[in-house]
Order: structure tokens, then sequence, then C-alpha cells
């Protein structure tokens, strides 16, 4: 059975695609983003397998 570890990440708008490429680039994968909690910076939760 896979198992799986997760991240929570703030994201800046200005620099959203760096941020993702940088964590994709160490084997997360963007699962969805929310709203952040003051409703202006959204936040990613991403998966990759667990090691």
């Amino acid at each position: 059975m896979t198992k799986w570890e997760y991240a929570t990440i703030p994201l800046i708008i200005h620099a959203t695609k760096q941020i993702l490429d940088q964590w994709g680039d160490d084997g997360w994968e963007l699962v969805q983003v929310f709203p952040g909690p003051n409703g202006t910076n959204p936040v990613a939760y991403l998966k990759r397998e667990k090691q």
C-alpha cells in the first residue's frame, strides 16, 4: 500500500510559480489550493510518496 506525506505551504501571489516549481522539483505534487485565513494569500496542499 502506498503511504503519503503531506505539506501545507503559503503562496505569495507574485512568486507562486517559483514556489510550486521548487516544491515540484523535490517530488511534491499539488493537490489543492485554498484561500488563506486572511482571505488574501492562498495556501497550497501538497503530497508525495513517503520514502
